[in-house]
C-alpha cells in the first residue's frame, strides 16, 4: 500500500541558509523579511527588533557581545587541523581548509580563552558555524580540552557556547575520537571543582550534543535554536511519523526538561555574569 508524502519542512525552517537563499542581502530577517543596515542590526546584537529572529554571529563578535571590553586574551591560536587521512572529496581536505581559514580570519572552528563577563573572570569557549559548519575534528577538541585544563588550573568556570553542525568526517575516526575526550575534560574540570556552562546556539547537533554541549552545570539556549542529534527531516524520513513543528528546536528542548533556560541574545551577558557569581570558584 502506497504511503502519502512527507511533508520535511520543519527542518528548513531551522537550517542554515545556503544556495539562493544564501544570496540574499544578509540583514533581511528570514523569519518576517524585514531589511536593516548593518549598524541597526549590531546595536540589537543580530536580534531582529521585529520578530526577535537570533541571526548567526561569528565567534569574534560572540566573544565581543559577551566579554568585558578588553579582557578576551586568546589561546592556543596556533593549534591547527591536520590532514592525516590525506581527505579528498571534491576537494582536499588542506584546501577545505585554507578556504575556510581565509573566509572566517579563524585557525579552526573555536576560539578559546580567558575572559571576563560583567566583571567575574572565567575561561571562554566560542565555537563558529561558519568555518566548516562548526564540525568538530581533533584541533577543535584540543582547543576545548586546552580550555577546560586551563580553567582547572586557575579555577575558573568554563563558559561554552557551541554551534556546530557535528564531527568533521574528512579526519575519520579522529573526529570521532573528540567526543570520549571532551568528555573527560569536562569530568576533570569538575573534579577540579570547577563549573561548566553551556550557551547552545543555532544549530547545536549531532557530535556536539551528544558530548560537551550536553555537560554543563547550567545548559541554556537562544530561542530558537536547532538543538537534535538528527535533524528532523532525517528522523521523520526515517520514522515515517508527523513530527511537531517545534521538533528538536530550544522551546521543545525546555518544555521535556533538556535545557535548564531559553536566553534572549540581549539578557545572555547579564544571565551569565550572575551564574560566575553564584558558582564561580576563581583563585
Amino acid at each position: 500500500m502506497a504511503t502519502g508524502r512527507i511533508d520535511v519542512s520543519i527542518e528548513h525552517k531551522n537550517r542554515p541558509e545556503t544556495g539562493a537563499e544564501a544570496k540574499r542581502h544578509p540583514n533581511t530577517c528570514p523569519a518576517c523579511g524585514s531589511h536593516y543596515r548593518e549598524d541597526e542590526l549590531e546595536k540589537h546584537l543580530f536580534v531582529c527588533p521585529h520578530c526577535g529572529h537570533h541571526f548567526p554571529v561569528d565567534a569574534r563578535t560572540r566573544i565581543s557581545q559577551l566579554a568585558d571590553e578588553g579582557s578576551f586574551l586568546e589561546e592556543a591560536q596556533d593549534v591547527r587541523s591536520a590532514d592525516p587521512l590525506g581527505f579528498f572529496d571534491l576537494r582536499p581536505y588542506a584546501e577545505r581548509l585554507a578556504e575556510a581559514e581565509l573566509a572566517t580570519g579563524l585557525g579552526e572552528a573555536i576560539v578559546i580563552g580567558r575572559a571576563a563577563i560583567d566583571g567575574n573572570a572565567c575561561e571562554l569557549s566560542v565555537m563558529d558555524f561558519s568555518f566548516l559548519g562548526g564540525s568538530m575534528g581533533s584541533a577543535v577538541g584540543e582547543k576545548f580540552t586546552r580550555a577546560c585544563e586551563s580553567a582547572a588550573e586557575y579555577g575558573l568556570p568554563v563558559v561554552s557556547v557551541t554551534a556546530s553542525g557535528g564531527a568533521r568526517m574528512q579526519e575519520g575516526i579522529l573526529s570521532l575520537m573528540q567526543l570520549p575526550k571532551t568528555v573527560c575534560a569536562v569530568e576533570e574540570l569538575h573534579d577540579a571543582g570547577c563549573a561548566l556552562f553551556s550557551v547552545m546556539a543555532h544549530p547545536t547537533t549531532a557530535g556536539l550534543i551528544a558530548s560537551f554541549a550536553s555537560l554543563g552545570d547550567v545548559i541554556v539556549a537562544e530561542p530558537g535554536a536547532l538543538l537534535s542529534f538528527t535533524g528532523p527531516r532525517v528522523v521523520q524520513q526515517t520514522t515515517r511519523e508527523k513530527l511537531p513543528d517545534d521538533f528538536g528546536l530550544a522551546e521543545a528542548n525546555y518544555r521535556f526538561g533538556h535545557l535548564d533556560a531559553i536566553v534572549p541574545r540581549g539578557e545572555l551577558r547579564s544571565y551569565l555574569g550572575r551564574l560566575l557569581r553564584l558558582f564561580g570558584n576563581g583563585r
